[in-house]
């Protein structure tokens, strides 16, 4: 029976059962599709779901409330039912960003992607595909959320009725612009406090939606609008705005993001994120600190702590004459545990030798009697 040779595998890519081996690329990029869209799908769907339930309430309190035959969002200035809608869609965001933010970034969000994209915190190729997973998971959370509701879907954005074209558009830019730059700052620069960003991601948007929902329905996110007009089969004639305001937000956010770069923010206010340990062996020289690199975090493994540095001298003051001073410059010098090595490597030499002057130091084994 004639053997049938087989290709050999790359062992540096992941064996699926049933498919076989994936591209790491190839296999990536879909992890991140997969992520966005279930996590896109999970946020707009307990917001939209939430938004159902404040609209039901402000309709039912309101007697006699015109009713939304095309799915807009009730434009009664009810403070608790838009805050329950800002509390859906913050906690939502913050919970469901917390959960996908390690498997594609939890972005949910197409202005966002165009954000991280522009700034090269992802490439364009995992930008564009991103974006269409976001654009299904809206669609596919407003089509659930529809069918197992009862009632109209009523999570349309749109502008009150005093509200122009113009002041829409910027009301989104802005609220935006803020949302995405505490995503940049919180999310992009790494730091101490970055695995909490979650928290303040939602928190931001929690804050734009208190501003924005009875204006323009609170969009910040293409997605989150288009999402219902395909549910609804109708599309505001203000669409538009939902598209074009968080785009300009984007960009305003990435432009000032660039601006505080290009000037090396980090140097204005340095350890701002230190711990104890850290802020106590850092110096700052304004004078010389010009770049990010200059207050960068110092690496305290590397830093002879006092207890060290004085458990040392005081060994090497009983043996060699005259080395406390040595090892007081090296402590005020501030240097690394190296030199404190290199201290503890003379004291075994000047033992070997101190045996002269009638102390017991076992070099060497016993020679066998």
């Amino acid at each position: 029976m004639k053997r049938r040779d087989t290709p050999t595998p790359n062992k540096n890519e992941l064996h699926l059962p049933g498919i076989g081996y994936l591209p790491n690329k190839v296999r990536n990029h879909f992890v991140a599709m997969v992520g966005e869209f279930i996590g896109t799908f999970m946020f707009l769907f307990f917001a939209f779901a939430g938004t159902q339930v404040a609209n039901a309430s402000i309709a039912a309190a309101t007697a006699g409330a015109q009713t939304h035959p095309d799915g807009k969002i009730a434009q009664t200035p009810n403070s608790a039912g838009l805050l329950y809608i800002a509390l859906a869609f913050g906690f939502s965001l913050a919970v469901n960003v917390w959960i996908f933010f390690r498997i594609s970034g939890g972005l949910f969000n197409p202005a966002v992607t165009l954000s991280l994209a522009l700034v090269g915190a992802i490439n364009w190729t995992r930008a564009g595909l991103v974006f269409i997973a976001e654009m299904l998971g809206a669609i596919c959370s407003a089509a659930v959320v529809s069918a197992l509701f009862p009632g109209p879907l009523n999570v349309t954005t749109t502008l009150s009725a005093d509200t122009s074209l113009a002041r829409g558009l910027f009301i989104e830019m802005f609220l935006t612009a803020e949302l995405i730059f505490t995503i940049l700052m919180l999310a992009a620069e790494k730091h101490k406090g970055t695995f909490l960003a979650p928290i303040g991601i939602g928190l931001a948007l929690f804050v734009a939606e208190l501003a924005g929902v009875y204006y323009t329905g609170g969009s910040l996110n293409p997605a989150r609008s288009f999402g219902p007009c395909v549910a609804n089969a109708s599309f505001p004639t203000d669409h538009w705005v939902y598209w074009v305001g968080p785009l300009l937000g984007a960009l305003v956010a990435v432009g000032f993001y660039r601006f505080v770069k290009l000037l090396e923010y980090e140097t204005a206010n340095p350890g701002a994120d230190f711990n104890e340990k850290e802020a106590e062996v850092f110096e700052f020289d304004e004078d010389n600190a010009a770049r990010a690199q200059d207050v960068a975090r110092p690496n305290i493994a590397l830093t002879p702590s006092a207890a060290d540095s004085q458990r040392v001298m005081s060994r090497e003051s009983q043996q060699i004459p005259g080395s406390g001073s040595r090892l007081g410059s090296s402590q005020s010098g501030g240097k690394q545990f190296g030199d404190l090595a290199a201290y503890s490597n003379g004291l075994v030499a000047e033992e070997g030798r101190a045996g002269r002057d009638g102390r017991e130091v076992a070099t060497s084994p016993a020679p066998a009697r």
